[in-house]
């Protein structure tokens, strides 16, 4: 076994608080591609996106000034309801069910971390199982089923969005994500690039022992190699790694 994931499981060992926070890496194993890679959901161009910004797409500026087209390209591209957990999703489960894995901090909207079986997990930018009105909730499915190409609650007649955080909003369960982190003796950090902020900045909270990276890339973070860890290999096969030792 590769001496970096060794040290990977040591490190987990000896914690027994540790926070995962992960980006979009984690679910292209799953088969949801990457918002920012150059075969991400951003450069699948359908013709009747390509003259947008892609940021503009998943923005509140398009839902309100442009509802066909922002409800056009949710339907399109944010149906994940399919999807299955991977190795990584159900490892972090167990991790957290024998007490060594305080919380999951994602970017992701996808809901894989629950249907793996995780319980404490922080969606700062929200998820597609919920939509709501001003006035109340909806079944997850809705946004996915119904055939009105500008959803209006019948009765508040303002828009059914999803719950999702779009470009120009706030990131959800800020204060909870930053507090777990602050509090954390390890961080593991996979799957992310570390450049969409705020959630860049949740690093700058952490005062634990271990920082540990999973990554295709390196990342612009400092890290002190006598007790911090980056591993350049896919999520998928260090977690395949963990769970063979571990359990």
């Amino acid at each position: 076994m590769d001496k970096n994931i060794e040290k990977l499981i040591e490190f987990i060992k000896e914690s027994n608080n540790i926070v995962f926070f992960g980006g979009a890496g984690v679910s292209t194993e799953s088969g949801i591609p990457d918002f920012r890679s150059k075969d991400g959901l951003y450069n699948q161009h359908d013709v009747q996106f390509e003259k947008y910004d892609p940021e503009y797409l998943l923005s509140k500026e398009c839902l309100y000034n442009e509802p066909k087209v922002f409800y056009e390209f949710y339907k399109q591209k944010m149906d994940m309801r399919n999807i299955e957990p991977n190795i990584a999703h159900k490892v972090l489960a167990k991790l957290e069910s024998i007490g060594k894995l305080d919380c999951i901090v994602t970017q992701n909207i996808d809901g894989l971390h629950q249907k793996a079986g995780s319980k404490n997990v922080y969606e700062i930018h929200g998820t597609v199982y919920g939509n709501y009105c001003k006035c109340k909730t909806y079944d997850s499915n809705f946004l996915f089923a119904t055939g009105e190409k500008i959803p209006k609650c019948k009765e508040c007649r303002s828009l059914i969005r999803p719950n999702i955080v779009l470009y120009g909003e706030k990131l959800h369960a800020f204060e909870e994500a930053i507090n777990a982190i602050g509090f954390a003796d390890m961080i593991i950090i996979a799957g992310t690039s570390l450049s969409v902020y705020p959630a860049a900045n949740f690093i700058n909270f952490f005062n634990g022992k271990h920082i540990a990276v999973i990554n295709k890339e390196e990342l612009k973070i400092n890290l002190n190699y006598s007790k911090d860890l980056f591993i350049c290999d896919s999520i998928g096969n260090v977690f395949a790694e963990i769970d063979k030792i571990m359990f």
